[in-house]
């Protein structure tokens, strides 16, 4: 019997691939287990569990203590001019790690509204599109009760996100703050980063971009684009793990105008005088609170080295190829059987993961789960596929389509009656 042509261009693309290598230093990689959900939880590279535990035994127990003054209070800082130079293409001194996301959203939306309302207190509109990313509505929602403001929805295609006429539709004067995820976390739409920024810029808003789907899959030029802040989570393609500190993105001539509203001791100008009033220290370091989480925030070291070492570009490159790949295998074998593509087609307008939609997809996703292929289901019958490129290999994509045309014709016929 011939071999199947998806799998032989599988294992070709595989052989030529320039970033094949990187595959092994993660773990779990050689196991048969096939695992998209990159965009979700990354895989932890094995470097990064060495690391754990050496710092365990030797930084945390044998320096204890120490450890704060010798290197601990500057990694949100090293590690945050690591994610701007190796991730988003920002100068040193504007990245920092700190909170969760959330609590990141949360301190530069409301730092950026306070600041735009007592320049400009006719703006007191805050602009989000009705499919961000749950945290991103609520956190606006809530800062919009506390200040009084107003929330204008742009309504999109869920199958798309935010084009530049319907912000362009959705700003003015009254527009005190955009707030955008720059790829869609359904869809995957990839937006139009820099001329979205223009049309804000234009209407006198500053705007904070979600880059929690986009940071380490899809190149960033937060400087060339002239953001104003960006917020982004670095558990997926960064693979920091489960509940990794997120990082914050504030332009450098916007950081003294900004006043965060969650002070604390980390954030302080003198940290160990214990003064009776926070005065702020100068730079990107007034956006921490409390003690930062030394011990999460070490494992996305490793993979910053990696995509250092390999270039954002063949990351892109290379992500590009394995989604256009599993929409190829989704047109072949599953579009027959009832699927449709929630995605865009047009790999410029798609980031790093694929939607496939079909009513039966929360059932397919749990049992595929219970065979070792792990993708994961987003309402309304979306079956996600996130695929990392340093860690992701085409031949694991095919097995794994190939799974999961298995299992939905099981469901189809169960459906019918024919099972």
């Amino acid at each position: 019997m011939s071999l199947d042509p998806h799998l032989a261009y599988a294992r070709r693309m595989d052989r030529a691939d320039g970033l094949a290598h990187y595959r092994k230093r993660f773990h779990g990689t050689d196991a048969p287990l096939v695992y998209f959900d990159g965009n979700s939880l990354g895989r932890p590279p094995i470097a990064a569990i060495e690391r754990m535990q050496r710092f365990m035994e030797h930084d945390w127990g044998g320096r204890l203590i120490r450890g704060w003054d010798e290197s601990w209070l500057q990694l949100p800082l090293e590690i945050g001019d690591r994610i701007g130079r190796a991730v988003i293409e920002a100068k040193a001194g504007q990245t920092v790690i700190g909170d969760s996301t959330t609590v990141l959203l949360y301190k530069l939306a409301r730092a950026a509204v306070d600041a735009q309302l007592a320049r400009h207190p006719e703006r007191r509109e805050i602009v989000i599109d009705t499919d961000n990313f749950p945290t991103d509505r609520y956190v606006l929602e809530g800062i919009a009760r506390e200040r009084g403001l107003t929330v204008r929805w742009i309504e999109v295609d869920t199958t798309l996100g935010v084009t530049s006429q319907q912000l362009r539709a959705a700003v003015g004067r009254h527009t005190a703050l955009v707030v955008l995820s720059h790829v869609a976390y359904r869809s995957a739409y990839l937006a139009d980063a820099p001329e979205l920024t223009r049309i804000a810029h234009d209407a006198g808003a500053l705007i904070l971009w979600d880059l929690c789907h986009s940071a380490g899959s899809v190149p960033v030029r937060a400087d060339a684009w002239e953001f104003d802040l960006a917020v982004g989570c670095t558990y997926k393609y960064l693979n920091g793990g489960p509940g990794s500190p997120a990082f914050a993105y504030v332009r450098d001539d916007l950081q003294r105008a900004l006043a965060q509203p969650i002070q604390g001791w980390f954030g302080a100008a003198d940290q160990f005088a214990m003064g009776p009033r926070y005065e702020p220290v100068p730079g990107i370091r007034r956006f921490l609170s409390g003690t930062s989480p030394i011990l999460a925030m070490l494992p996305m070291d490793e993979t910053l080295a990696m995509i250092e070492e390999a270039g954002i570009a063949a990351v892109r490159a290379k992500s590009v190829a394995l989604t256009t790949f599993a929409i190829e295998l989704a047109d072949d074998w599953l579009a027959p059987l009832g699927v449709t593509l929630a995605s865009p087609v047009d790999p410029a307008e798609r980031g790093g993961h694929v939607t496939l939609h079909h009513d039966a997809m929360r059932e397919v996703t749990a049992r595929l789960w219970q065979r070792d292929v792990i993708p994961d289901y987003r309402d309304p019958g979306g079956l996600r596929i996130g695929l990392a490129p340093l860690s992701t290999s085409f031949e694991e994509v095919h097995r794994g389509l190939d799974a999961t045309r298995e299992v939905l014709r099981q469901v189809i016929a169960e459906r019918a009656g024919l099972g």
